[in-house]
């Protein structure tokens, strides 16, 4: 079973950064694409960032474009998630996701062209 587990989130102050992980269990060469997305309470779920992994091609939301950087390292099954400038309006619960080995025809910062997420771990950006 797929399992795709997040880490480093936290607290941090506006203007700051962090770093998020998302450790996939199967070798992600196997992926055609992977993501970021989010939600803040009373919201949907957020596209943040993707990446084709075999083709390098990345898309970001216009709200986080120029502040956050999506990447790959395939030798550690990782995909990363390099948010600089946080805002508040960036806190969130943060979601890795996969697709699950299936082609879903939705774009790529669309949730349903995913099938395999992680539990989240969370943002806060305090101002």
């Amino acid at each position: 079973q797929v399992q795709l587990v997040e880490s480093g989130g936290g607290s941090v102050q506006a203007g700051g950064s962090l770093r998020l992980s998302c450790a996939d269990s199967e070798y992600i060469n196997s992926r055609k694409i992977m993501g970021w997305f989010r939600q803040a309470p009373g919201k949907g779920r957020e596209g943040v960032a993707a990446i084709v992994i075999r083709g390098g091609q990345t898309y970001y939301a216009d709200s986080v474009k120029g502040r956050f950087t999506i990447s790959q390292d395939n030798a550690k099954n990782t995909v990363y998630l390099q948010m600089n400038s946080l805002k508040s309006e960036d806190t969130a619960m943060y979601y890795c996701a996969a697709d699950g080995g299936v082609w879903r025809p939705w774009p790529a910062l669309d949730f349903r062209r995913y099938g395999a997420w992680g539990q989240g771990t969370q943002v806060t950006v305090s101002s």
